[in-house]
């Protein structure tokens, strides 16, 4: 298995590249938030790869981090979600981005990714939960009393930013019945 690639960038065509690694060249697949970080064209690349291998051909995809992989390898195991999609998916949001819709389980903010409808967003947050949110958001400690609050917020009409907003003002450890309670009148001020 190909795990990581080093050498020289011979060309960029999103989502594609092509990298010289002593003479020989590999075309590796990126998400964009690792395509809009490489450097130019004959500068040296170092990138963490997945190779997938299928009956009619042998891919690789290629990672600016450790944690983008990762996400990569979860996102891929899911039913219903390739290695096309899970590009999609990282292409169109940061890994602290998925991992926080995963904790609040906001299916809205996946249906924005192109390819994502909301069946597959919902699959996502369901498989995810725990697996994702527990690795990636220990930055952002999220308990299961905030999801609950936010959801309440969403069910009653919110806007997600609305919701957020409000639920980002209630104080840690606040009850579910408390914090709804401190978020409507957050939301009535507003």
């Amino acid at each position: 298995m190909i795990g990581r690639l080093s050498g020289i960038l011979l060309e960029k065509n999103p989502p594609q590249l092509l990298i010289d690694c002593n003479g020989v060249g590999y075309e590796v697949s990126v998400p964009m938030s690792t395509f809009y970080n490489l450097p130019a064209l004959g500068e040296k690349v170092v990138l963490l790869t997945h190779l997938a291998v299928r009956e009619d051909a042998h891919l690789l995809y290629g990672f600016g981090s450790a944690e983008e992989r990762n996400v990569y390898k979860q996102l891929i195991k899911i039913t219903g979600v390739g290695a096309r999609m899970a590009l999609a998916i990282l292409s169109g949001m940061s890994v602290s981005d998925l991992a926080q819709a995963i904790t609040l389980q906001e299916a809205g903010r996946l249906t924005r990714v192109p390819g994502i409808g909301k069946k597959t967003a919902e699959r996502l947050l369901l498989e995810l939960k725990g697996k994702l949110g527990a690795d990636l958001g220990a930055g952002l400690l999220v308990s299961d009393s905030a999801s609950d609050i936010l959801n309440a917020l969403l069910a009653l009409g919110y806007s997600d930013k609305e919701a957020l907003q409000a639920s980002k003002q209630i104080p840690a450890g606040s009850g579910v019945s408390e914090g709804i309670k401190l978020a409507l009148k957050a939301l009535s001020k507003g």
